[in-house]
């Protein structure tokens, strides 16, 4: 049995036999900082050599937030000092890529805002269970850089090739509902049931086939590995965006609650 006493920043916990639970537990909405952004892309292969597990859940602190994604501290970090923005893109990549391939199904239960890192686990998980009052936005062009992370990898096939453009251009915000509608998301239901959802999911995944379940994960995932080349260029151009002018502007008026005005 895998230990993961040293994943500190974000919690641990078994609520039942085969299950495990991912929390994410911060500040400012379960926002991730420099800490949280690293466990969450490194915990993965533990989880996939641990054989007592046969589903995970991962979710966010509380009812209010799933994630509002990458701290202010994170992204001021990486636009000034080119080893954090090195170390960062590494762990963004690592991120999406383990949880691709960890063979146990990952259930999603998505409360309020979901964004930045949040988002990457919440929509490449197998199964995503959404509250209708979910606000799912990707964020990076507000922030001014290019929507790296999981994005390009992920939104055309989830929903389609137009409602992908739509909503990383222009940065409008999908509810729950609309989620559900439009394909982002597995299944919308009630805020208040958006948690025992998940978990009557995660038990029957547990009592399942690991053998056909596990077999399917990875074939259908094979989508997503035949894209990487798309997901390394749309990473490559966010990060260097992290070193130009516009995500500057970007990180102030999100500081000072005001519209961004780029050159």
């Amino acid at each position: 049995m895998t230990s993961y006493e040293d994943f500190t920043s974000v919690k641990v916990d078994r609520p039942e036999e085969g299950i495990l639970r991912i929390m994410l537990d911060g500040p400012n909405l379960n926002a991730v900082g420099p800490d949280a952004h690293r466990e969450l892309a490194d915990i993965w292969p533990g989880i996939g050599l641990d054989q007592s597990v046969r589903a995970v859940i991962i979710r966010g602190a509380g009812e209010r937030a799933f994630s509002a994604g990458g701290s202010f501290d994170l992204v001021e970090a990486m636009i000034g000092d080119y080893s954090s923005r090195t170390r960062v893109m590494r762990e963004a990549r690592d991120l999406v890529r383990n949880i691709i391939e960890v063979p146990q199904p990952i259930i999603s239960a998505i409360n309020g805002p979901a964004a930045g890192a949040g988002l990457v686990a919440a929509l490449l998980a197998d199964i995503s269970v959404a509250g209708r009052r979910t606000k799912i936005v990707d964020g990076h062009v507000r922030l001014g850089v290019a929507a790296g992370d999981h994005a390009a990898i992920c939104w055309p096939l989830l929903t389609s090739m137009a409602k992908a453009k739509y909503h990383l251009l222009t940065n409008e915000v999908l509810t729950g509902e609309e989620a559900e509608r439009i394909g982002m998301v597995s299944l919308c239901v009630d805020d208040d049931q958006v948690q025992d959802r998940a978990m009557e999911i995660a038990r029957k995944l547990a009592a399942g086939s690991r053998a056909g379940i596990q077999g399917t994960k990875m074939s259908l995932n094979g989508w997503y590995r035949q894209a990487m080349p798309i997901f390394d260029a749309s990473l490559g151009l966010e990060f260097y965006g992290f070193g130009g002018p516009d995500v500057v502007e970007g990180v102030s008026s999100h500081r000072e609650k005001r519209e961004p005005k780029f050159s």
